[in-house]
């Protein structure tokens, strides 16, 4: 192992979660499972060599991006967290990671962003302490290039019903899968694994209300697979219990 420590650039704990970035949240979690030590720094996304967060910093050598970052650490430290899958289960394990990524998560950032109410409450607040004639314009263009992104990749150009549709099938697909299972591979955590937990925990938190929540709410095995890894990774993090997060009232406070 290198006697240098990774830095991993985030953007820091908000909307009830230990971060706010799902794809922060997946790469912080799959070095957890390598149990490679790191740093972690709040970072701009204009900071990274590909304009987005992640990105990690090792040995001199800056490496954007969740699925590449994930590639060079497996690669350089000799780590394999899909260990004992075979051939066939890791192709389902990219498949399932595709769909996450490339689909539910696109629906919940519409969740997110294109919610009035999430939005202003949400991600409208990384201006709160900008100059007051610049915020509304800050928040107007951080609107307008996350809608146009959302149009680009097809799941804006529908009807919101038709949006949460979609994404209560991703949620039903991913219930399915996960099944009675601890984890989405079996008796054993794998690399999909913190993909999934980073973009249900989105999903879920209390600090965000929506059609998506709700019909994730629906499957308690979901409920109960974020429940676990959140208090396996983030044990320190406020969090809540199965059934409408109660064990945690104040769990809605917790931002940053």
């Amino acid at each position: 192992m290198s006697k240098h420590t990774i830095i991993l650039f985030g953007g820091g704990p908000a909307f009830g979660l230990p971060e706010f970035s799902p794809y922060v949240t997946k790469t912080e979690v799959q070095l957890k499972m390598a149990e490679i030590p790191y740093l972690k720094e709040i970072a701009r996304p204009d900071a990274s060599p590909k304009g987005q967060l992640p990105f990690i910093e090792d040995d001199g050598e800056r490496i954007a991006d969740s699925t590449f970052i994930r590639a060079y650490v497996e690669r350089k430290y000799c780590v394999d967290l899909d260990e004992g899958l075979s051939t066939f289960e890791r192709a389902q394990a990219w498949a399932i990671e595709r769909m996450i990524e490339n689909h539910l998560g696109w629906v919940s950032a519409y969740a997110r962003f294109m919610v009035p109410e999430n939005f202003q409450k949400g991600p409208a607040q990384w201006f709160a302490y900008a100059p007051e004639g610049m915020r509304a314009k800050m928040q107007s263009d951080l609107l307008s290039n996350v809608a146009a992104n959302l149009r680009a990749v097809g799941i804006a150009r529908h009807e919101p019903r038709e949006i949460w549709e979609l994404g209560a099938h991703s949620l039903g697909a991913l219930s399915a899968l996960l099944g009675d299972k601890p984890y989405l591979m079996g008796e054993t955590e794998s690399g999909v694994d913190a993909t999934a937990f980073a973009v249900l925990a989105g999903v879920l938190t209390p600090y965000f209300e929506s059609p998506l929540r709700r019909a994730a709410e629906t499957h308690v095995n979901l409920v109960e697979y974020v429940d676990m890894m959140m208090a396996h990774h983030y044990p320190q993090h406020c969090w809540g219990s199965v059934h409408g997060f109660a064990a945690c009232a104040a769990v809605a406070e917790c931002v940053a």
